[in-house]
């Protein structure tokens, strides 16, 4: 990944728990709406509600590991427009195949449905499968072993790159490639985080669960060959400190990104997501924050902003007790 300057943040916390904050009244939360999707917005608002387009189902995988300026987290920049956002985690749109049986390590489907809550366990597994071959497919991280203690070591490049290709051209799949290796799926090292459902008036819709893992022991990250604009790890507190200006979008140097801030460029999810990251003192303490009791919370953010309006449009959301998650 190329190298960008980051300035290095002091005062970092070396926690190895969970961190309790108050709990207050639910915190109504606006983001910027894309300027690619007012054209939409405004339709939606002229035309008076009707029925919404239907929802693909995806997973979307926050990587982390810690690094001297805090929490750092792997964003990368999709070209032409995606509900996941032009600059967003990885991730996509679920396969039938990702319900293909191969070996399963921690929690079954029918545990992780709950919860997702969801009430098809096979729904789950293609969520949790899905999650781990797109971030296989785009980075090169493999949430897999031999068993419940084993992660696969270096797997980004070499016959490890051909596979991760046909895996993308749907040659072969995340299933078939483990069975083949004797290997199991590591489902233990995944964190369910939240269920996001895109706007109402978007033309195109998913209904992602988004997940978070740290990065496995013994692997890094790689853009699949051929494939990929622009990938980094970034600290969430810099891209934070910098979100009512420019910062991200003029490092990743596209011309669909220059000039444009954080919120002209993702979605609320990764925003709430990178301002977790950076609250948090550690890795482990982030992904211990997210320890989900019960079930994932679900959003689907509510456009804001009149028919007539220009460049006014808004995502509110209403997160419980000012915090996703809780």
């Amino acid at each position: 990944m190329p190298e960008q300057e980051y300035p290095a943040r002091t005062g970092v916390a070396v926690g190895h728990g969970p961190v309790h904050r108050p709990e207050g009244a639910p915190e109504r939360r606006l983001f910027e709406l894309p300027e690619d999707q007012h054209a939409a917005a405004r339709s939606w608002l002229v035309h008076g509600e009707r029925r919404p387009r239907a929802a693909r189902r995806a997973s979307s995988v926050a990587v982390v590991r810690d690094g001297l300026r805090g929490v750092e987290t792997l964003l990368r920049y999709r070209a032409g427009s995606t509900p996941l956002g032009a600059v967003a985690f990885p991730g996509g749109s679920l396969e039938t195949f990702d319900e293909d049986e191969c070996a399963w390590f921690g929690p079954t489907p029918a545990q992780w449905a709950r919860v997702l809550g969801l009430d098809d366990h096979r729904l789950a597994r293609r969520h949790v499968a899905g999650a781990i071959r797109e971030l296989f497919e785009e980075t090169g991280i493999l949430l897999a072993g031999t068993d419940e203690h084993s992660v696969v070591e270096n797997p980004g490049g070499g016959e490890w790159m051909e596979a991760r290709q046909a895996l993308d051209e749907q040659q072969t799949t995340l299933a078939a490639l483990l069975n083949r290796r004797g290997h199991g799926l590591r489902t233990d090292l995944l964190r369910a985080v939240g269920r996001w459902h895109s706007p109402h008036f978007a033309h195109r819709r998913f209904d992602t669960q988004y997940f978070a893992v740290a990065v496995p022991h013994a692997q890094d990250t790689t853009l699949l060959a051929g494939k990929g604009l622009w990938a980094d790890w970034v600290p969430a507190a810099w891209v934070l400190a910098g979100r009512n200006g420019t910062r991200l979008g003029d490092a990743i140097g596209r011309p669909e990104t220059v000039g444009r801030r954080l919120g002209q460029l993702t979605v609320p999810p990764v925003e709430l997501l990178l301002e977790r990251m950076a609250a948090a003192g550690s890795t482990v303490e982030f992904l211990m924050d997210l320890t989900i009791r019960g079930r994932v919370p679900e959003y689907t953010p509510e456009l804001q902003g009149a028919p007539d309006g220009e460049g006014d449009f808004r995502l509110g959301v209403s997160l419980p007790g000012g915090r996703w998650g809780r």
